[in-house]
């Protein structure tokens, strides 16, 4: 079995969705301490009219600097609906999956959210269902099983792995290959893979294209064939 871990983005990268198809369980790591500035509450589109990229995000409540992602709460007293919302509508213009790309978003967020960690799943899991992914995602911190004590940033995904038994490969994303020891996943007969979607421009309707936006942006501008088909242009390490 070929398993992923990563934390819970919101509306993430090309990769993260490919990471997600191309394994076969596939697990949101959200017992680790929330980390300002990441990619738990917000992601990045293109900006209206002009070149480069602005940020959706979602508030949050105040919470002290501990807090584990899975106690991270949102501020629902802000309409974040409305406004991420209102940011898209500067594609409607020039991306032609622009309907269909704001059905999906605005059906995720029909429903009523307390913690950034069920958001993101339903944004996984829908998102994952409009591409044609079939694909369960658990949440960690819901799972009920035990890992021995981590030692290092890299032992999570073993220690996880080997709690959930007959694990023959562990995949994460390329970028995170300096934290594994692959000693140690060789000692418990798990393959340490790295996976890289191969970067491919698709049609921003701009002059410069703005690479590594959220999957939003992807969806604005291409079917659901083109994106499959990056999601299956990928290698590993």
């Amino acid at each position: 079995m070929k398993v992923g871990i990563m934390q819970p983005y919101f509306f993430p990268y090309l990769g993260y969705f490919s990471l997600m198809k191309h394994t076969d369980r596939f697990i949101l790591f959200d017992t680790v301490q929330f980390i300002r500035h990441g990619w738990i509450e917000r992601n990045r589109i293109l900006k209206p009219m002009i070149e480069g990229w602005q940020y959706i995000r979602v508030p949050l409540q105040k919470h002290a600097r501990h807090t584990l992602i899975k106690d991270i709460l949102i501020d629902n007293t802000i309409g974040w609906r409305e406004r991420i919302i209102a940011q898209l509508q500067h594609y409607k213009k020039k991306a032609p999956y622009y309907s269909t790309t704001l059905d999906l978003i605005k059906d995720i967020f029909s429903d009523d959210f307390l913690d950034i960690v069920s958001l993101n799943h339903a944004v996984l899991r829908k998102t994952n269902a409009h591409i044609g992914i079939k694909k369960d995602i658990e949440i960690f911190s819901r799972m009920n099983i035990q890992i021995d004590p981590v030692e290092a940033p890299g032992e999570w995904a073993l220690n996880i792995c080997r709690s959930i038994g007959n694990v023959h490969e562990y995949w994460n994303p390329l970028g995170g290959i300096k934290i594994f020891d692959p000693v140690k996943y060789k000692q418990n007969d798990i393959q340490l893979k790295f996976h890289s979607v191969k970067s491919k421009e698709y049609f921003q309707n701009r002059y410069l294209f703005e690479p590594g936006l959220s999957i939003i942006d992807v969806l604005m501008f291409n079917s659901k064939e083109e994106i499959n088909n990056m999601l299956d242009n990928y290698e590993l390490v």
